[in-house]
């Protein structure tokens, strides 16, 4: 039986203490804010590919990795004396009581789309209490991968009515903007070309989203289903004695094309001849 999570995660900073001070180890002792910021964003993503394949065991020590860069973090603040791990958890268990009152007070919400407006509203009526603006888009970093920042951004301009009535209309809007990419590639303006293909990119997300789909994760599908033809593409090729830059385009298609086709076929059959 674990101990208690606060006694585990006691010990958790004090091992963070110790890796950051006199005796404690080199690497540790070195890094800043900046260093740590790659890392940050490893841990995230290796969660995600550990959600990806399932969880369990591996999705067990990813999350322990990813808290860890949090406790870093936290550990670095005090040493600047700007905050300390007890403000976070205080400001997060403050901030989370206030944003769920139909949870931990007396209002009432039906749906989750009530529950998300009354969050939205919240966080609006905490920023007007400190004298600042909010726009409905603030919150979403600029530094996500763009599929996954699009389809954010447009979550939240739906949630106050600015939407597409169906994937249907979206899907009118990407045939629209793929003809916009057409006249300009006829152009020749670069600028043109990279602003249209952008607003075409921008289109297909709406479409995802209003099809209940994550835009991120089908590209991330696609792009795995690519690699792995290719591969078998690769292989091919080496058991042939050939490499894939000796062969002509044409040969390529045909090879691609048995690539695809040993990719449809149950696991087992992969490795057939084609």
């Amino acid at each position: 039986m674990p101990e208690p999570a606060g006694t585990l995660f006691n010990s958790l900073l004090d091992i963070m203490a110790r890796l950051r001070g006199p005796g404690g180890c080199p690497w540790d002792r070195e890094q800043t804010r900046e260093s740590l910021k790659p890392f940050l964003i490893e841990e995230a993503y290796e969660v995600l590919e550990a959600l990806n394949s399932g969880g369990g065991e591996a999705l067990l020590e990813e999350l322990g990795d990813l808290l860890f860069q949090v406790v870093f973090h936290a550990h670095l603040a005090q040493e600047l004396s700007e905050f300390s791990m007890p403000d976070v958890l205080e400001h997060l268990v403050a901030k989370m009581t206030r944003r769920h009152p139909h949870v931990f007070g007396d209002r009432t919400v039906d749906s989750a789309r009530e529950a998300l407006s009354q969050w939205e509203a919240i966080k609006h009526s905490e920023a007007n209490a400190e004298g600042k603006s909010r726009s409905v888009l603030d919150g979403v970093p600029r530094s996500l991968p763009a599929l996954l920042r699009a389809q954010r951004l447009q979550v939240k301009a739906g949630r106050v009515g600015f939407d597409w009535q169906s994937p249907e209309a979206a899907w009118a809007k990407v045939e629209e903007e793929a003809s916009e990419v057409s006249r300009a590639l006829a152009s020749g303006d670069p600028a043109k070309v990279r602003e249209e293909f952008g607003d075409l990119l921008f289109s297909l997300v709406n479409v995802a989203r209003l099809l209940g789909m994550d835009a991120e994760g089908s590209l991330q599908a696609a792009v795995d289903k690519f690699c792995r033809r290719f591969r078998l593409m690769e292989a091919e090729m080496t058991a042939g004695g050939r490499a894939l830059g000796e062969a002509s385009l044409e040969e390529l298609e045909r090879v691609w094309e048995r690539a695809k086709a040993r990719d449809g076929e149950p696991p087992g059959m992969r490795n057939a001849d084609p």
